[in-house]
């Protein structure tokens, strides 16, 4: 395939601005990673210069600046995270609407978010004769098994595992999330010339170290005196939520007088519940969704953040948050994490007891990790921006047209 010559309007370097179809089946935009990273990417992609349309799910907000279409189905508000017989439906919609937004838009570049996403996409760009990429956040079969939609059971699971081995394969170019997940694709036979790691980021102008609001403090029924942790994210199991309560009712952290903020959703009202159960009702506060400009707001609160996923086939996009506003980490010990964190994490393995251990150790000695927190944050000026993101994947994008 030729790439087209320099014409138009001015693009770094002298390069000419692209126009880009990106295909992402998810209710976009919610206050969640995988959102996030769309929005990052995308929003990055245009400020070096590339014309973007999205197509997605008619349930989620539009976000000011992305030019975004939908199907029109306004009756369709609101659809659960992760997978369902519902987003198999609309997946079905979505290919002809892609289809007819192509031949509008005439896309140089088709990318698909999610396997869905891919899978849709493919069509797309055989149709037009364009290259395809894909952006890998983890394994279709992973996500369904993490959300119960399929059991390990299931007489269907070997159907979707060769499916999602035949999308994989599809895209001349494959984003994963993280070193680990590639390495992953790798083994799995993907050439290593088509995998160009492309790990989560952040805005860190926007998540910047800044003093707690006392009166948000307040707001929150948060006592002023006492240390607090913090959780930003999806509530599920896979995310280690169940794990995060268990491990503030074992002692040494059932005795301490720590203080959670736990914000995220869905299922806020089910883990109340459970923290009531848990006898830790009193030291644990949930939020429900949060918006995520408003996030750092919040987070700022924090004393530590803590990121307890379960879950190896995801990235974990939480820790960028966690890291651009200088807090110290305790994470489960994951391939993901540690590629993010480095010798800056504070790592535990999956259990109440050695989590509630080390929440306390790094709470009792939290003045000391200052340094540690300046550390994660200059990580992420130096390596986890979103224009740092854009860069890699126009790179990639210029040797595809080529």
């Amino acid at each position: 395939m030729t790439a087209t010559g320099p014409v138009g309007r001015a693009f770094h370097d002298g390069f000419e601005p692209l126009r880009l179809l990106a295909i992402a089946p998810t209710a976009f935009f919610a206050d969640y990673g995988c959102h996030v990273r769309i929005w990052g990417q995308l929003q990055a992609l245009q400020r070096r210069g590339y014309t973007v349309r999205l197509l997605t799910y008619p349930a989620g907000r539009d976000v000011p600046g992305l030019p975004t279409i939908r199907p029109p189905l306004p009756f369709i508000r609101q659809l659960p995270v992760g997978s369902s017989r519902r987003k198999l439906m609309l997946d079905v919609l979505l290919l002809p609407m892609a289809v007819a937004a192509a031949l509008r838009f005439r896309p140089q570049l088709v990318h698909g978010y999610l396997h869905e996403g891919a899978f849709i996409g493919w069509w797309v760009a055989r149709l037009l004769g364009v290259p395809l990429s894909f952006d890998y956040q983890g394994s279709l079969t992973g996500e369904m098994l993490d959300h119960r939609f399929l059991s390990p059971h299931s007489p269907l699971l070997p159907f979707w595992q060769r499916l999602e081995a035949w999308i994989d394969r599809r895209p001349q170019a494959v984003f994963p999330s993280s070193g680990h997940a590639a390495m992953t694709l790798a083994r799995c036979g993907l050439p290593s010339e088509r995998l160009h790691p492309l790990p989560d980021s952040v805005e860190p102008t926007l998540f910047a170290p800044q003093p707690a609001d006392p009166i948000l403090r307040r707001r929150l029924g948060l006592a002023p005196d006492r240390p607090l942790v913090v959780y930003l994210g999806l509530l599920a199991p896979y995310q280690g939520i169940d794990l995060l309560l268990h491990s503030i009712a074992t002692p040494p952290l059932a005795a301490h007088p720590a203080q959670f903020l736990i914000m995220g959703f869905p299922a806020e009202a089910s883990y109340r519940r459970r923290a009531e159960r848990l006898g830790i009702g009193d030291r644990v506060v949930f939020t429900g969704p949060i918006p995520y400009f408003q996030a750092p707001r919040y987070l700022a609160l924090g004393d530590l953040a803590v990121a307890p996923k379960l879950s190896h086939s995801e990235g974990s996009g939480k820790l960028l948050p966690y890291m651009s506003m200088g807090l110290p980490i305790v994470a489960t010990d994951t391939p993901v994490h540690r590629e993010y964190l480095g010798d800056d994490g504070i790592f535990v393995p999956p259990e109440p007891q050695a989590l509630a251990t080390a929440i306390v150790h790094a709470l009792d000695r939290r003045a000391g990790l200052a340094e540690v927190g300046a550390r994660l944050r200059a990580r992420v000026q130096a390596r986890y921006t979103w224009d740092h993101a854009a860069a890699m994947m126009d790179a990639v994008f210029r040797r595809l047209l080529v």
